[in-house]
């Protein structure tokens, strides 16, 4: 097959190997004997549908404030524009996580809003990401069909169909997952793939592909009788049968992705790494393309198939920053995608073009509706904002203090039982603290810990504390640095050796509880949420923890310990350690 290259006057192309080349790009003009059909894309948008501040690294790109559900909008209409002012037709599709983890303005409705958003902009075809699981299966499953929860008016701060006029009629684009499977019935939760006739005849396959370590980090319960499959087996079994139904141009959408060397080169790829380019050096030659996600980067490159062939591989970055314009080159006569025609560009939403009117107008209702919860002061802080950005041990200010807040929540106290330690996985932290002249609302604490998970105190001996330090920097999260996942610690401090070995890492003899050294014989009361309860994040330390009890919300743990210790400031990170 013939190269498939990035647009630009040259573009720089990651290979399997790791290196990189240069190579002459084509002006992607569609041969007479060519079809050419547009594909927008986009990842990770998390139900940001208000702009974040353009001073985060969530609200711009390179410096540039972007994202907006109003401006992604307007964008993908003028993109649409372009392309049928050519005589082209468009489709519009995601990789993963639309929903899940999002901002108050959207959790408070259970992500309905985002749901209305992305259908009301065009959207067609999206795979599942791990995030689309946060309220559980059977809660992705209403977002397709619609329907309303009988939640009642602000029950843990959620409400669904706020609006009594206007029930939610669930998901106008098809969800698609070909390798999660219902364990009793081996038939997947959603239809694996999608084949969509445009009017010239041409056939495109889109496979829907979710992340195969969903289960690790998402809550148990979330998942419970669902079974993931390999991405590259799944993908591979699905094209002969794509095949036969006349489709020779494959694109999977895949919530999985990589790391370029430079974050900031969005349309290229210098130096990729992760499991995006394995999976791609897997996955049958007879894929055209991938469009990826899940690790929040923008990336444009051409990696080789195990056929030796170039093939488009692309993210979108996150939250509605960029959207990637592919415009698939198909030969009328093969109906397969002609890679050396096929460009593909990056392109960030940025914020000077008029706002959607209709996205607009939906903004204002949950705005208008989230707002007495969104705008009530919890607490004051003594800094600007607090930091989740960890030291070189790994543990960081605002780890602290949700840690802290864990440990001080009385709803976690039963039989007289009171934790005397709290773990906080930091995958949990989406975002710093930010206050407005001080004062903390309900809306910025959530922005935090948007999950909506449970507290759960539970009997742990110390040699089971041990096994749980240990894997913060083994199995799923090792060995490599890059890897470590260190919970963020309250009433107990530790030292851990970067040069030792893994299993080996935490220094002996420097763990204490409550001031005093960890006995491996005995018990203690600790504090988590039920996330790290179930063992997720790798670590099944917790699994075998005993007399386990549910209390309440972690964010409601959060908001309470701001106003009893109002105003806060932020502690030393002195708890965690490194050293030999």
């Amino acid at each position: 097959m013939a190269a498939l290259v990035a647009a630009g006057t040259a573009a720089v192309l990651a290979v399997a190997t790791g290196g990189t080349v240069t190579q002459a790009a084509t002006t992607g003009k569609p041969e007479p004997t060519h079809t050419q059909i547009q594909l927008l894309a986009i990842n990770d948008f998390h139900g940001n549908l208000a702009p974040n501040s353009p001073t985060s690294s969530t609200g711009n790109v390179n410096g540039t404030p972007a994202g907006g559900a109003e401006f992604l909008a307007t964008h993908l209409k003028q993109m649409r524009a372009a392309a049928a002012a050519k005589g082209e037709q468009s489709v519009t599709v995601a990789a993963g996580d639309l929903i899940g983890a999002s901002p108050l303005l959207s959790a408070a409705f259970h992500d309905e809003p985002t749901v209305e958003a992305l259908s009301g902009m065009g959207l067609e075809i999206a795979s599942v990401g791990n995030h689309e699981f946060d309220e559980g299966w059977h809660e992705l499953l209403r977002m397709q069909t619609g329907g309303c929860l009988p939640d009642g008016d602000g029950q843990n701060n959620q409400n669904s169909c706020p609006d009594p006029e206007k029930p939610f009629m669930g998901a106008k684009f098809k969800y698609l997952s070909a390798n999660v499977f219902f364990e009793n019935t081996q038939k997947t939760l959603f239809a694996p793939y999608k084949i969509k006739t445009f009017k010239d005849g041409r056939k495109v396959a889109f496979i829907g592909m979710t992340l195969e370590d969903t289960p690790n980090i998402v809550t148990k319960a979330g998942v419970e009788g669902l079974t993931f499959t390999d991405e590259i087996e799944t993908a591979n079994k699905l094209v002969p049968i794509l095949k036969k139904k006349g489709a020779e141009s494959i694109v999977v959408l895949l919530h999985e992705g990589g790391f370029p060397a430079d974050p900031r080169a969005y349309n290229s790829c210098p130096g990729i790494s992760g499991p995006i380019v394995d999976i791609n050096a897997g996955l049958d030659p007879e894929i055209d393309a991938i469009i990826s996600g899940h690790t929040h980067q923008g990336y444009n490159c051409t990696l080789q198939d195990k056929a030796g062939a170039p093939r488009l591989v692309t993210s979108a970055s996150s939250f509605g920053k960029l959207v990637t314009e592919v415009r698939l080159s198909i030969d009328n006569k093969t109906g397969d995608v002609d890679r050396a025609h096929t460009v593909a560009n990056n392109q960030i939403i940025t914020q000077d073009v008029p706002k959607d009117p209709r996205t607009s107008a939906l903004i204002s209702k949950y705005q208008t509706l989230v707002a007495p919860i969104a705008n009530k002061v919890i607490g004051h802080i003594t800094t600007p904002s607090i930091s989740r950005t960890q030291d070189e041990s790994l543990e960081s200010p605002l780890g602290n203090l949700i840690a802290d807040a864990q440990l001080a929540d009385a709803s976690v106290v039963t039989d007289g039982k009171t934790p005397v330690a709290a773990f906080m996985n930091p995958g949990g932290i989406r975002a710093d603290l930010a206050s407005n002249a001080g004062a903390v609302t309900f809306g910025q604490a959530f922005t935090v810990q948007p999950f909506n998970n449970f507290l759960v105190s539970m009997d742990m001996t110390g040699a089971q504390i041990k096994t749980l330090l240990e894997q913060q920097f083994s199995g799923v999260n090792g060995p490599e640095a890059p890897r470590f996942k260190v919970l963020q610690v309250a009433g107990i401090t530790y030292t851990w050796n970067p040069a030792a070995s893994a299993g080996s890492k935490v220094v002996p003899g420097s763990i204490e509880i409550a001031g005093q050294p960890l006995v491996d014989t005995t018990t203690y009361r600790i504090v988590t949420n039920n996330f790290l309860s179930d063992g997720g994040d790798g670590f099944p330390a917790f699994t075998t923890a005993t007399n386990k009890f549910f209390g309440g919300l972690d964010i409601d743990a959060f908001a309470d310990y701001l106003t009893a210790n109002d105003p806060y400031t932020p502690v030393p990170t002195d708890r965690i350690s490194t050293g030999s």
